[in-house]
């Protein structure tokens, strides 16, 4: 019944911005901390963004000061803002969600691919 849909992916050059949404339904949304991951082919599953019921904020460390995420309570959606995108950020986004920060979320979206190429 818990349903994360994601959208926004798409193509983009090198040093440009996209910017990535997710819907959140099923939910308490206001309780629970939301994230981003990502996955590129051949690569392990890596987390790129969570913020909290409150609002607090955690990057991967490389990500600091080109993404942004934030969210919505009033329309269940948490945001992914990119910029400055490079070739090694094209991957598979996930959105998802859980009430703490386990090893891997309970919930998660279908993905949105983003490809970041000239």
């Amino acid at each position: 019944q818990v349903q994360l849909v994601e959208s926004g992916g798409g193509l983009v050059q090198p040093g440009g911005s996209l910017r990535l949404s997710c819907a959140a339904r099923g939910i308490t949304f206001t309780l629970y901390t939301m994230g981003w991951y990502r996955q590129a082919p051949g690569k392990q599953r890596e987390l790129v963004a969570t913020i909290t019921r409150g609002g607090s904020s955690n990057y991967a460390d490389s990500l600091k000061g080109r993404f942004t995420i934030s969210r919505d309570n009033a329309k269940n959606t948490v945001d992914l803002q990119m910029n400055s995108l490079k070739p090694e950020d094209t991957a598979e986004y996930y959105c998802t969600a859980d009430l703490g920060s386990p090893i891997v979320p309970k919930y998660w979206g279908q993905g949105t691919q983003v490809t970041v190429s000239s």
